[in-house]
């Protein structure tokens, strides 16, 4: 295995404007690609339920099993990207989530189906600090917010490509046809990486050995909290609008999949709007406040208007769609930023690990209160952790961007 000290030995090329953003374009793709496969899984929940007979608690279980996957992951791919560079793990990690969507889609035996999506999971965790890394270590302090916006637009991006493609075609052709559309993905992806992405440069440090930013103060972990809490309302909104509108507001599969796919893109327009504000203003932390408190209020509104009826509340699940993702790439670009290049791979999978260890309970559970509840109730409980969030969110422990 290579040391510490080997990874720190080791220099990137200069490159050109066009390559940086090749790259982001590059691991945007690793990341889109992945979101397909870890998120797609949840747009199988009306033929599961439906059709299989599955309890909404129990194709919530299903669908949480590639999230369980990454969660269990991510912390080792991270430890992977700090010692042998990102390249690897991007390359690597990609190919092993396309061997084991090959495997989802040949079973329809539901243990099988799930370890070979939690296997997938686990595979596609290899694409969330890598890639973040690719795009931080290239880019500089004052387009970074711009481009880690650009980058983190990959998940809804993914999560409407999924919900676009997938629901319809469980719906037309059954579960394992529609498991060919992120295992496809991911395989394209592991070619367009591997003929982009160079490992970007690090500095050296001091004996090779890099200071444990945790023990610096409570920074880092203070931003995992907050991701925590908001990662709620954005999972509950991923994993139940299209069961709402289907379910509760009676549309057609092909038609509620097509207003979450567009949710999710404009998600994306809105990351990469949040990210560069952050630029502007020169912070992290109060964007992400900003956000917190408008995620926690639509919410509290979606779940009145889902409970009266009222027709705005399908705009309103568009807009916490929008709102409850745009945090997402403040908080990981904060905590790359603050842990460095010789521990941002273990932060960021500590960041992502709490974060979809939140995510992998949210559909089983939400699923629950959805039958206890309503749709309304679970919608409006949703807005609770994110206005827990915001005490939370380090403003005055930020430092300046450099």
């Amino acid at each position: 295995m290579t040391t510490t000290r080997d990874t720190v030995a080791r220099r990137a090329p200069d490159i050109g404007t066009a390559r940086r953003w090749s790259m982001l374009g590059a691991s945007t793709l690793a990341q889109a690609a992945a979101a397909v496969m870890v998120h797609g899984p949840a747009f199988l929940i009306p033929v599961l339920h439906a059709r299989l007979g599955l309890s909404l608690a129990e194709a919530g279980l299903v669908a949480a099993a590639p999230t369980v996957g990454v969660m269990l992951a991510l912390v080792a791919w991270g430890l992977v990207s700090d010692l042998r560079g990102e390249r690897f793990v991007l390359v690597s990690g990609l190919a092993l989530t396309t061997l084991a969507g090959v495997a989802s889609t040949l079973t329809d035996r539901l243990p099988l189906l799930v370890l070979t999506l939690l296997l997938a999971g686990a595979s596609a965790a290899s694409t969330n600090a890598a890639s973040g890394r690719v795009v931080v270590g290239w880019f500089p302090a004052g387009r970074r917010g711009l481009a880690m916006g650009v980058r983190q637009m990959a998940q809804p991006v993914g999560v409407g490509v999924a919900a676009l493609s997938m629901a319809v075609v469980a719906d037309r052709h059954g579960v394992q046809a529609a498991l060919w559309v992120p295992t496809v993905a991911c395989g394209l992806a592991t070619v367009v990486v591997a003929l982009v992405v160079v490992d970007p440069p690090r500095p050296e440090v001091a004996a090779g050995i890099a200071p444990n930013p945790y023990r610096r103060d409570g920074y880092l972990a203070r931003i995992h909290g907050v991701s925590v809490l908001l990662v709620v309302p954005q999972f509950l909104v991923w994993t139940f609008a299209l069961v709402w509108l289907v379910q509760d507001r009676h549309w057609s599969a092909a038609g509620a999949g097509s207003v979450v796919a567009a949710s999710q893109l404009a998600g994306a327009v809105g990351r990469i709007a949040a990210g560069h504000l952050s630029d502007v203003v020169g912070s992290r932390m109060r964007p992400l406040r900003w956000v917190a408190a408008a995620a926690g209020a639509t919410m509290a509104l979606l779940g009145l208007a889902a409970g009266a009826g009222w027709a705005v509340a399908v705009a309103l699940m568009v807009l916490a769609t929008v709102l409850t993702v745009a945090d997402n790439g403040l908080a990981f670009t904060a905590v790359a930023e603050r842990a460095g290049p010789f521990w941002s791979g273990r932060a960021l999978g500590i960041q992502n690990t709490a974060q979809f260890l939140a995510a992998s309970a949210v559909p089983p559970l939400a699923g629950l209160a959805v039958a206890a509840f309503g749709y309304p109730a679970t919608f409006a409980l949703g807005a609770l952790f994110a206005l827990a969030a915001l005490p939370l969110v380090p403003v005055a422990a930020e430092r300046e961007l450099s």
